[in-house]
């Protein structure tokens, strides 16, 4: 009897083990919305960073990625949260202001990480904002030195009196990035032009506008003008008007140089933050806002050799050429 109560207790020890270790080494799958308010070269890059950053934690076999672009549409991206939050996914990445401020009305429960967005309380009308959102909302910025970017336009054309200021109106972070680089150049004596355009429909029009009344044109990073760069291209390379680009796609486009970032590590550093959440490793609502610390010159070699810009000058002051 004795022996077949010890049998009966090992037995047990040993499927109990067992069960444990293979609950313990179990892999966790994940269903994660994606939602980017428009195809373009920076905001697919940050996408696809991102995911690489989930695959590469826990393998490609437990990620399930729902990705929906908006195409341009500020409605549809509330609709697309909505759908997201019907299937409870564990994660939404939020690619760009108007994805951001849908996830963040639309769930207060499902974490939110934001990429490709410029200035958070801009974005979430949070004044005074510290860095931290404090909710379920959290994520990376792609704001580049808007200072740097600025004094750009100075060294590389020391002789322009007017820069016009060229984005889509119904960007918040567009006008943001606007309003500080006209602060900067304004206090070096530069006359600063606004030359707002309200969607892709007046983008050509606008643009020319812009080119017969500037020396210079800024363009921010503004996701609707990056739709646009072949447009605004052709508005504008006619007045040999160059344009400084707040990131590399559009200055690939229709610039002439950029201080930009990288926006697949962008999207990568995203990636990272959201291992950590679904890892349990953090709480979103205590994650501050990350944000890149390099930045590269970069040059349009067609566009500087159309404007007679030269290159190689360029190159000695640290430009790297855009590989188109």
């Amino acid at each position: 009897m004795k022996k077949i109560v010890s049998l009966i207790l090992m037995t047990t020890m040993v499927l109990t083990a067992c069960i444990g270790f293979s609950s313990c080494n179990e892999q966790k799958t994940y269903t994660i919305g994606i939602c980017q308010i428009q195809p373009h070269v920076a905001l697919d890059a940050a996408t696809q960073g991102f995911k690489d950053a989930l695959i590469k934690e826990f393998g490609e076999e437990n990620i399930t990625f729902i990705e929906q672009n908006a195409q341009g549409d500020t409605n549809a991206c509330a609709t697309i949260i909505n759908d997201f939050v019907t299937k409870n996914v564990n994660l939404i990445l939020a690619n760009a202001t108007p994805a951001l401020q849908a996830a963040a009305n639309g769930t207060e429960k499902i974490p939110v990480l934001g990429t490709s967005v410029t200035e958070y309380g801009v974005a979430l009308d949070i004044d005074n904002f510290s860095g931290l959102v404090g909710t379920n909302v959290s994520g990376t910025s792609d704001l580049a030195p808007l200072d740097q970017q600025a004094q750009m336009i100075l060294d590389l054309f020391p002789e322009a009196k007017t820069v016009g200021m060229l984005y889509c109106s119904s960007e918040a972070n567009s006008a943001y990035q606007v309003a500080e680089v006209k602060k900067y150049l304004e206090q070096k004596g530069i006359t600063c032009k606004d030359f707002p355009f309200s969607d892709s429909n007046d983008v050509s029009v606008v643009s020319a506008a812009a080119a017969a009344g500037s020396d210079v044109i800024y363009i921010p990073t503004d996701n609707t003008a990056a739709t646009c760069t072949e447009a605004i291209n052709g508005a504008v390379l006619p007045t040999k008007t160059p344009i400084i680009a707040g990131e590399e796609g559009i200055c690939g486009g229709c610039g002439v140089a950029t201080l930009s970032i990288s926006y697949y590590d962008l999207g990568y550093k995203t990636g990272e933050m959201a291992v950590k959440i679904l890892k349990g490793e953090a709480d979103v609502s205590e994650m501050p806002i990350s944000y890149v610390d390099t930045f590269t010159k970069k040059y349009n070699k067609a566009n500087c050799e159309e404007l007679g810009i030269d290159t190689a000058k360029l190159e000695e002051a640290g430009y790297v050429a855009i590989e188109n």
